[in-house]
């Protein structure tokens, strides 16, 4: 066995590199040779193309596997600038004696720019003499290492039967492979009439991470066998390229490269005969290096190349962090080393090393440039790169386009900056109805979703905004509507006196508008001058501040909205402390208490409150209260004595509060006197024939499906879920009676409201509210009709709704949590006229309110 080491003799010469077209490529496809082994061809058509390679007599697609083998590297930055660079030792150059080499490349290329497919075969030929010792060269894809160390006997010439049997590679452990083993793993493994070229992509399992000098290398060693008849020959071969030894600031990359690259030199001594650094594979002089404001230096641990953050020859780009807008600058620098070791060993070491520094937050800045007096909001966004485009503008209304908007009188403008950054400005006159006017103040307010999106990718996110302003108060000449109230034991009563402009305003109590519908309900009498009204302080739109034993605080919430010019003429809130009993205490032992969903605890379900056995639920609930009957030797009722009297206690609560962190908690207590006498009188008559139930007969079960179409005829099976949607994206909802033969009973949708979680959740939006729409949601629900369908043949059995898909937004941070859908259902006697059953829904008024939640959403 005969060992070779790299310690033969070179003789340094002068290339000569010569480019020749088979036919005239088109105009925006360059051509360079002038790189050191290496062939560079640059495209920058905007369009799709599909690259071949041919070694004349075959064509192959370029794939990425077979351009890491075979020693080809394409990068395009995100407009189609493309370079490619393909070594003179590929796979498929046709080589002339290790000096003359024939590159030949088909670019396919599709897009909107060409009627059809656009075929270009191009051809490279380069006439490259100055091969060192050995050559390493790494690409941004793989690592490539030459060789001019081949075994060679006197008699024939240097690959004159000679075979490759097998490799070692050195991970650092040894791993031996037989060569179809090599290239099957995706090796490139090849001999030229003088050299042995090896190439490995990145990342391969036989290529290990070395740290050299505080640079993270990854390497590629291993030992060459070659056979010739009797005689086996092994040489060593080796590649190192960067991974690491970068840092970055904000204005300066700094590129760190160990000057003396341990798995590649034999000796400690060396000499450093040529130094260069260039962009994109071409070489820079100093004069060019100064006028761009790179750097290349030399200490005795590195060789240190700095690059202005922003550069001529980098490029920024823009991207979307966690629904935030932010931007890194990408560039190629080029680093060559030639060195000699001992006497005459000499390594040309060549360095492609795609540089992108880490995501940098930009926040855009709103600016409001409004004047009060002009009567326009101006408002400006940005500054953003030229790859981000304006698509759409959300208002208080809706969603605009950019066309949308300027074709109503909305002035949407996009500015270019010198730099060639860009801004986007947006002219809103206040007597558009998207802006919100509060007359008692003459307050203009402009709230604002920016829709952006960053190209070629189409990656959207959003950016709010809110502009306000305020003109001089106009008081003087307006007389506003007065509002005044107090309370009985029963009801609120309110008088409103309407003012010098007359009853031209809508009334809404709660976020119900008083429609004639509940006229009747609320006693509204009205003249010239003013009107009133009586409101139960048990009507829904009664909100609960508080509850205790033998009292409620009730508060009445009026708005006057005058909608043709969208203002808010006054607000109005009334609270009063009314009697209701809360607990009552039989002496036959029976308990009996009412819970109160109060404002403080919003995000209780009445229906799913509890005593302190978790099983013991009500017995009447709906969307405000919560109605419990038990005997007080149940449901963990405890029982304490004190002197002559007996105390029985329970709480109501929600199940599992104390690990979820929600909040209610109500004691109930009944006081007994031990020795007490009661008197009973009772009355006899003779009993009806009164219908029962049987025991285990007539328990109605409710389901809830998710249609994947309005059709609703297919449905999202529970293996399906979650279900991911777009934003403002139709999802359509079907509640079924299940399993009930009964024409005569109706379902009816009291309350529907989606979460954050499968639980109880304090972030929440109300759906349907007793019965109907939301009106505080300006996408509000969409009622579907159900008719007689070969499997619906009780359409009262069903109800059906729509809603457009959101998320939830906290804090301004835009929430990635599933949202689940909670609907609560009553089951209705069709010839019964109880109000839960036969409610009447108001129109539709618009948005009356916002941000009355705790959490607020996107559509």
């Amino acid at each position: 066995l005969i060992k070779l080491y790299h310690v033969g003799f070179f003789n340094f010469m002068v290339g000569l590199f010569v480019v020749v077209f088979s036919n005239q490529p088109p105009k925006n496809i360059f051509l360079d040779c002038s790189s050191v082994n290496c062939v560079r061809v640059v495209w920058n058509v905007v369009m799709c193309v599909m690259l071949d390679v041919s070694d004349g007599s075959q064509v192959v697609p370029l794939t990425s596997s077979l351009a890491a083998k075979c020693g080809y590297s394409m990068e395009s930055d995100p407009w189609g600038n493309t370079k490619l660079y393909a070594s003179l030792l590929n796979c498929f150059a046709q080589n002339q004696g290790d000096q003359v080499f024939d590159i030949a490349l088909r670019l396919r290329m599709y897009g909107n720019e060409v009627s059809e497919e656009d075929v270009h075969e191009i051809r490279h030929t380069c006439k490259y003499k100055q091969w060192a010792s050995r050559e390493i060269l790494c690409e941004r894809n793989f690592m490539e290492f030459f060789s001019d160390h081949i075994p060679s006997f006197e008699d024939v010439s240097p690959l004159s039967f000679l075979f490759l049997i097998m490799m070692v590679f050195y991970t650092p452990k040894e791993k031996p492979m037989m060569m179809e083993d090599v290239l099957k793993a995706g090796y490139g493994v090849s001999t030229t009439p003088s050299r042995l070229v090896l190439r490995s992509p990145y990342g391969m399992e036989d290529t290990y991470t070395q740290n050299v000098n505080g640079v993270q290398m990854e390497v590629f060693k291993m030992t060459t066998y070659f056979k010739r008849e009797w005689a086996v020959t092994m040489v060593d071969t080796a590649a190192a390229c960067p991974t690491g030894g970068l840092q970055f600031t904000d204005k300066v990359i700094t590129w760190y490269m160990p000057r003396h690259i341990t798995p590649l030199m034999i000796y400690n001594q060396y000499d450093l005969l040529e130094l260069y650094m260039g962009i994109d594979g071409k070489r820079l002089d100093t004069t060019q290096m100064n006028a761009k404001g790179y750097s290349l230096s030399v200490t005795n641990s590195h060789v240190i190349i700095s690059l202005p953050v922003g550069g001529p020859d980098g490029y920024y780009k823009s991207h979307v962090l966690d629904y935030q807008y932010h931007t890194t600058y990408s560039i190629e620098p080029m680093l060559e080393l030639l060195w000699r070791e001992g006497q005459s060993e000499i390594t040309r070491y060549k360095v492609h090393y795609p540089i992108t520094t880490p995501p940098k937050a930009e926040p855009p800045q709103v600016t409001d440039n409004t004047v009060a007096k002009s009567g326009v909001f101006d408002v400006l966004l940005g500054t953003f790169l030229h790859d981000v485009e304006l698509m759409n503008i959300t208002f208080s209304s809706g969603v605009m386009t950019v066309a949308e908007a300027n074709a109503r009188g909305i002035n949407v403008q996009q500015h270019g900056l010198p730099n060639g950054s860009r801004t986007f400005s947006i002219q809103v006159p206040f007597s558009d109805p998207v802006v919100l006017k509060s007359v008692k103040f003459t307050t203009y307010t402009l709230p604002l979703i920016f829709g952006l999106i960053i190209l070629p990718e189409y990656t959207p996110f959003p950016h709010p905004a809110l502009v306000e302003t305020t003109l001089q108060d106009i008081s003087e000449y307006l007389s506003l509507p007065t509002i005044v109230g107090t309370c009985d034991d029963e009801h609120f009563l309110v008088i409103v006196t309407y003012g010098n402009q007359g009853k031209n305003f809508h009334i809404y109590v709660g976020t119900q508008n008083i429609s004639a519908e509940l006229y009747t309900d609320y006693g509204v009498q009205e003249n010239s001058t003013h009107f009133t009204m009586t409101v139960p302080f048990l009507a829904n739109e009664i909100v609960f501040e508080l509850a205790q034993q033998s009292l409620v605080r009730g508060r009445l919430d009026l708005t006057l909205w005058e909608p043709i010019n969208s203002w808010h003429l006054n607000n109005f809130s009334l609270a009063c402390e009314f009697p209701l009993t809360m607990t009552e205490c039989f002496s036959n032992g029976t308990i009996t208490a009412l819970a109160v969903k109060v404002e403080s605890a919003a995000q209780i379900v009445p229906s799913q409150l509890s005593l302190t056995d978790p099983l013991c639920k009500p017995k009447f609930s709906n969307s405000r209260f919560a109605y419990f009957s038990f005997a007080a030797s149940s449901c963990g009722t405890t029982r304490t004595f004190y002197d002559d009297v007996m105390v029985y206690q329970n709480e109501i609560s929600v199940p599992g509060s104390k690990n979820t962190g929600t909040r209610y908690l109500l004691t109930v207590s009944c006081y007994y006197l031990l020795n007490d006498t009661q008197t009973l009188t009772f009355f006899t008559k003779p009993g009806r024939n009164e219908p029962f139930a049987e025991l285990g007969v007539g328990e109605l079960q409710v389901g809830m499906r998710l249609a994947k179409d309005p059709s609703y005829n297919s449905f999202y099976m529970e293996e399906d879920y979650p279900i991911t949607q777009y934003l403002q994206q139709p999802l359509y909802f079907e509640v079924e009676l299940v399993q009930s033969p009964d024409p005569q009973i109706e379902l009816v949708l009291e309350n529907c409201w989606a979460t954050v979680n499968d639980g109880v959740s304090v972030m929440s939006w109300d759906l349907i509210v007793n019965g109907c729409e939301n009106l505080d949601d300006r996408y509000q629900t969409t009622f579907h009709p159900v008719g007689l369908e070969d499997r619906v043949p009780y359409p009262p059995h069903l109800k059906r709704f729509e809603i457009k898909m959101f998320t939830f937004v906290k804090d301004d941070t835009v929430l990635r949590d599933q949202i689940f859908v909670h609907c609560e259902a009553v089951i209705c006697d069709i010839n019964q006229t109880d109000t839960i059953c036969k409610r009447r829904c108001p129109s539709q008024q618009g948005n009356i309110k916002r941000g009355m939640n705790q959490i607020s959403f996107i559509h």
